[in-house]
């Protein structure tokens, strides 16, 4: 059952073929912005981060290629979740005989997997073919990048899961929408990879869930951390965050008005 709701969720995506078109053009063009902008900050700090250039150029294109696929500012899953807690239609998700958190989750990486084959891979082509890219040439590191990036997909769905069913307190999930922005944006290392950033803040930022998003399996796709350590970090934020959703859905459904009637 939730394969054939992933399948769905992938479906409902792929019917939006001008929105897609756009989003690809949209990353390809900020991709290219960013690498010029990256590629004159590390003309001044060279091997910042410990990346040199190459591998400060593939850390944009993936940022880019990755920006929908985990909904680093939202707009995934969880926005149509809002919605149905707002008007009252959640009481219907939970008369199905069907778990609340696995039908979303399925539900999401259907939508995951369709922005990364449709708006995702090609900005990254763009990216290998007219800019020096540090890619691997055996298959086991990108396989090992698979597994990173499914995690990924479940650290962002556990973060965005818990902010929709905070609507069930707040009644409207604007707010806590442009926070989910800001803080995607920021240290999911979206705007500056988490390894360029010094000191104490520096150590903080890369062991908040967000590091699981992008850092995470940039490093992995380019050799610049351990497998173990990598997949560990990612599965223990996955594991937190979908258990605390758990405990927040239990405690919003056992006592809970249903707005819109």
């Amino acid at each position: 059952m939730y394969t054939a709701v992933a399948a769905g969720g992938f479906r409902r995506y792929a019917t939006y073929r001008a929105a897609t078109a756009a989003g690809v053009f949209t990353n390809t063009a900020f991709g290219i912005i960013l690498v010029y902008t990256y590629l004159a900050l590390w003309d001044e700090k060279p091997h910042l981060g410990g990346y040199d250039q190459a591998q400060a150029v593939t850390y944009v294109w993936l940022g880019q290629c990755l920006y929908a696929t985990l909904a680093i500012q939202g707009g995934g899953a969880e926005k149509d979740l809002m919605e149905r807690i707002r008007t009252g239609a959640i009481a219907i998700d939970l008369y199905r005989p069907a778990d609340l958190q696995l039908w979303w989750l399925a539900t999401d990486l259907g939508r995951s997997l369709f922005q990364l084959l449709g708006r995702g891979v090609i900005p990254f082509l763009v990216g290998a073919v007219f800019f020096p890219m540090a890619l691997p040439a055996d298959a086991g590191t990108w396989a090992a990048f698979l597994v990173a990036l499914f995690l990924a997909m479940l650290v962002s769905f556990g973060i965005r899961y818990l902010v929709a069913l905070s609507v069930f307190w707040l009644l409207d999930g604007t707010g806590v929408n442009q926070v989910m922005m800001i803080t995607g944006v920021f240290f999911s290392g979206m705007t500056l990879p988490l390894n360029v950033f010094p000191g104490g803040f520096g150590e903080v930022v890369r062991v908040l869930p967000w590091a699981a998003q992008l850092q995470m399996p940039a490093d992995v796709l380019m050799g610049e951390t351990g497998l173990a350590g990598a997949f560990a970090f990612q599965a223990a934020w996955a594991v937190a965050l979908l258990t605390a959703g758990r405990l927040l859905q239990t405690a919003a459904t056992r006592r809970v008005v249903v707005q819109g009637g």
